[in-house]
């Protein structure tokens, strides 16, 4: 036997290190599709999509606002994501009686189409560059949170008038940290209606162990349709479906929405984030995730209630434990060095940008340094009201917050309550999603819990929620007797405002109340003593990197639209070599090399129509493309722009990949075209679905 040379899914080697501290490394990057890397491409590929491949591609790829991407695949609306991406709405239209999650679901005809509860697309439309628009507003001589609030003005303002002169959702993007400002237009889809999506354990066959692993054989897709006018949407700009999908070795590319990555964070920002953010994430879900299934025992229907959020949950600890793996390994860090040192030494060597940008990163570590302890416990706060509150609890603390905000200017709101992003709040906070209270309860009274392992003993949090009896007996008084559940109680509240806010006695708006003054106190501080010093030291950062590399660098993710690219291709692993394609003849036999044992068992369909299947069926494959979570959904496309294949994930080599990308073992996981339109053929009687995608109808 060998030496173990075992190390986990991290980087390792002198060469790939000193090969990753210029710009992008291999088929790494997640590109702006204002800055595609051409250059690149032609020199590596022998190809560069023109204007308008890219403007086909943008038009018809699309933002699920509560996580996840997709793509138009007909001329009639049609659209293709991911199970899971699918899957929160699936959940909302089920009940007791009808399990769509557990059991899919097929519309046969257009009538039959179910309108999903509360999803919201975006199209990207247009892009302009308002940089120097946002950075013209610091004036010489003002305070750091001056100038931040005059940034974040000028920012409302622009968003305000872009969207009242085009009607599109408006949305400045920051892109390098502050180096680029961008205003994104985005055309609004809510009639989203449910087509087509396969039982939860077709798509999730192998469950949580198999997840973020490779070989991998899920059926992760469901397809909606976009209406207007209760008519199917024409899309003029959608992407052919190849049923041969891509050959080994060729060139594919990803459009999606990656939700966000901290490769351009400095090391000092870094040590923050494996202080705080992930031991805090890690013990929260951990800790949830027993919640959720001593919930799930107490009978089938709390078990169809917790069972996506338990999916979910189970995902991101995953997701989290091996990026903070990444953030633990030497060899990692010791890339982010010599990458941050490299550009550092570029800056030096160049008195005119030593003295504009020399002492950047030395600002950044002070406020890290001298704040550490004190973000680390606000952070854990902003998390849990912006990740873990449970649903009702914070679309009513948005309704109260947003009674104030809204008798502020525009300029001057918290984030989130400018005038251009009113009717996405709305539409949110008064869904009509069902409300599971008891859930609610067990999951409010346990981030109370971890909240006040982390807080002094006069912190008023703590005083608010043993006043009410502490923890487990606060969380049933404000969620048992609200009548908030019912979103025609909350639409009272959104149309009352302040005056219908401070007249009410549901426990649940008497919580928030008390919360309000708690979480405005935590946001000040932060931008008093953290962002208003952060937003300059970062984007004189982001002018060092474009001083000393150009614009051969990508922005980190920001869940906007970007393109990556790689070649189908395996990967080294346990000793061994991961094939390209996995194949039916794979599914079938890992079934049965678990006796048919859950998580690996299948719908019986599997097994009654197996004589109807070509087993040498492609299932899933692997790319070197460059994703993060958001990309779920994404198409995977061919130099002529049709559609390939769906991402559905990565491979836990790839879960660093938030830090630093590594071309080696990191790889793309998707579902193959073929064996799409093949189940739908073959399993699931939806021919004429198949002959859409097609173009045959």
């Amino acid at each position: 036997m060998a030496p173990s040379t075992k190390r986990g899914p991290i980087l390792g080697g002198l060469g790939l290190l000193l090969g990753l501290c210029g710009a992008a490394a291999a088929e790494e990057g997640m590109w702006t599709f204002d800055n595609p890397p051409r250059a690149l491409l032609q020199e590596r590929y022998g190809f560069s999509p023109d204007a308008a491949w890219l403007e086909r591609v943008r038009l018809a790829s699309v933002r699920f606002n509560d996580g996840g991407s997709g793509a138009f695949v007909s001329p009639h609306g049609l659209l293709l994501t991911n199970h899971h991406v699918a899957v929160g709405q699936l959940q909302k239209m089920s009940s007791a009686e009808q399990d769509y999650v557990q059991g899919g679901f097929y519309a046969r005809e257009l009538a039959d189409e179910i309108k999903a509860v509360d999803l919201e697309l975006n199209v990207l439309q247009s892009m302009d560059d308002v940089t120097a628009r946002v950075q013209a507003v610091v004036k010489p001589g003002m305070s750091a949170q001056a100038a931040l609030e005059a940034r974040k003005a000028e920012r409302a303002r622009l968003e305000k008038e872009s969207q009242a002169a085009t009607g599109l959702r408006s949305e400045i993007v920051d892109l390098y940290h502050g180096g680029e400002y961008w205003l994104y237009r985005f055309k609004r889809y809510t009639d989203v209606r449910l087509v087509w999506a396969p039982e939860k354990q077709a798509a999730y066959f192998g469950g949580d162990p198999d997840n973020f692993t490779y070989p991998r054989h899920d059926l992760d897709v469901a397809l909606f349709r976009v209406y207007a006018g209760d008519a199917p949407l024409a899309t003029p700009h959608f992407l052919k479906v190849n049923p041969e999908g891509a050959g080994a070795g060729e060139l594919v590319f990803i459009s999606g929405h990656p939700g966000g990555t901290d490769r351009l964070l400095t090391l000092s920002q870094l040590e923050l984030l494996r202080q705080g953010k992930y031991p805090f994430m890690l013990g929260y879900l951990t800790r949830a995730l027993g919640v959720l299934r001593e919930f799930a025992a107490r009978g089938p229907e709390q078990a169809r209630q917790a069972a996506v959020l338990t999916y979910s949950y189970e995902n991101a600890l995953k997701a989290y434990a091996g990026q903070f793996q990444g953030l633990q390994d030497p060899q990692v860090m010791a890339v982010k060095r010599a990458q941050e040192q490299s550009l550092r030494a570029g800056v030096a060597a160049n008195p005119e940008w030593s003295r504009l940008y020399g002492d950047a990163w030395e600002r950044i570590e002070r406020v890290a340094q001298r704040h550490a302890a004190e973000i680390t416990r606000r952070d854990a706060l902003e998390l849990w009201r912006a990740r873990l509150l449970p649903k009702l609890v914070s679309r009513v603390l948005s309704l109260v917050l947003y009674t104030a905000e809204i008798q502020k200017p525009d300029a001057e709101r918290l984030d989130g309550y400018h005038d251009a992003e009113l009717e996405e709040l709305e539409f949110i906070s008064l869904s009509p999603a069902p409300v599971y209270k008891d859930l609610e309860a067990a999951l409010l009274a346990l981030g109370f819990h971890v909240l006040l392992e982390k807080l002094d003993a006069q912190a008023p949090l703590r005083r608010l929620v043993s006043g009410a009896g502490g923890p487990e007996a606060a969380a049933r008084a404000w969620l048992e007797g609200t009548r908030l559940d019912d979103p025609a109680a909350r639409r009272a509240l959104w149309v009352g405002g302040r005056a219908a806010v401070e007249a009410s006695t549901d426990p649940l708006v008497v919580f928030a109340r008390q919360l309000e003054p708690i979480l405005r106190e935590n946001d000040a501080w932060m931008k008093k003593n953290v962002e208003s010093e952060l937003t300059p030291a970062s984007e004189r950062v982001a002018r060092a990197r474009f001083a000393v590399l150009g614009k051969s660098s990508y922005p980190d993710a920001t869940f906007t639209l970007r393109l990556t690219f790689g070649p189908v291709q395996g990967y080294p692993m346990n000793g061994s070599q991961a094939a390209p394609f996995t194949t039916l003849h794979g599914l079938y036999d890992r079934s049965l090399g678990f006796d048919r044992r859950p998580p690996w068992d299948l719908p019986a369909r599997f097994w009654d129509r197996r004589a109807r299947l070509a087993l040498d069926t492609r299932v899933n494959f692997v790319c070197q493309c460059d994703i993060i979570g958001g990309n779920s959904g994404s198409p995977v496309l061919n130099r002529a722009a049709e559609l390939v294949g769906v991402v559905f994930d990565g491979n836990i080599e790839s879960l660093p990949g938030r830090f630093l990308f590594d071309p080696r073992a990191n790889r793309a996981v998707a579902v193959h075209a073929g064996y799409l339109l093949h189940a739908l053929e073959e399993l699931y009687d939806a021919g004429e679905l198949a002959d859409e995608l097609m173009g045959r109808k």
